[in-house]
């Protein structure tokens, strides 16, 4: 009867060790997960500047041009401007560290969760030596994770759409989002009543509005986590009342993780 006991008591141990561990494993945050990266078949070494986000010229040589097109990851766009550590899992080739990407694009190839930017894929190497192997293989197996954004000495930045119509259409792109949560809204609020309006997602990172409000304007984004957990950031420098296509304005804030 005590043996039996002893049994019955070692056995409900290991199954709540087994589901403690797996409880960990389905919420862990830092976790790699297994998949498959290509590359752009282009002989430039940086990104492409017509990418879905949104981004242009600026997210080819964003992050030194270590840039990312991603599938399921894209989110509709929520997913621009995320960073990923991406490293390939071939033990003659690659290394530990591997390379951490931005993403700038929407797109898929032979089953991948990424297509990286030329320069980006060679990193994933030890050496430049393995890193013609790697490129000439084309496609290789890979394991990623999300990781924290960071731009030393860079605020976030608005680059104002060139599309865009003062004083009735005012679209722009987020330049250099932070930490490790999505950006997923965007007000824009009058800067003297605060009187806001909530802006469109109109591709990746772009937000547009038509008859935006007036006067020296005051941006509030909604950055979310994984979690369900949200807050609001607003940056200390507003948008200038004579705003123009094509100008930058720094935002005056850096967000952590």
């Amino acid at each position: 009867m005590a043996r039996a006991l002893q049994s019955l008591l070692l056995l409900s141990a290991t199954l709540l060790l087994a589901q403690t561990f797996y409880a960990e494993a389905a919420t862990c945050t830092d976790c790699f997960i297994h998949s498959r990266a290509a590359y752009y078949p282009s002989s430039d070494e940086n990104g492409t500047d017509t990418g879905r986000c949104g981004y242009g010229s600026f997210g080819a040589t964003l992050n030194g041009g270590d840039v990312s097109a991603v599938s399921d990851l894209y989110r509709d766009g929520v997913g621009c401007g995320a960073c990923y550590q991406v490293r390939c899992t071939n033990s003659k080739f690659c290394s530990d560290k591997g390379v951490t990407v931005v993403i700038t694009d929407h797109g898929s190839s032979h089953n991948t969760d990424f297509i990286l930017s030329r320069g980006a894929f060679g990193r994933l190497a030890q050496t430049a030596a393995s890193a013609a192997s790697l490129l000439a293989l084309g496609v290789v197996d890979i394991e990623y994770r999300r990781v924290s954004c960071t731009y030393p000495n860079k605020n976030i930045t608005i680059k104002i759409d060139e599309n865009s119509d003062y004083p009735y259409y005012l679209g722009f792109v987020i330049w250099y989002q932070q930490g490790r949560r999505d950006i997923t809204a965007v007000q824009l609020c009058e800067a003297k009543n605060h009187a806001c309006k909530l802006l469109d997602r109109s591709n990746g990172a772009v937000w547009t509005t038509n008859s935006p409000p007036s006067g020296p304007l005051s941006l509030r984004m909604l950055f979310s986590d994984e979690d369900g957990d949200e807050r609001w950031v607003v940056p200390v420098n507003n948008i200038p009342n004579d705003w123009k296509a094509g100008q930058t304005h720094d935002t005056g804030v850096q967000v952590s993780s």
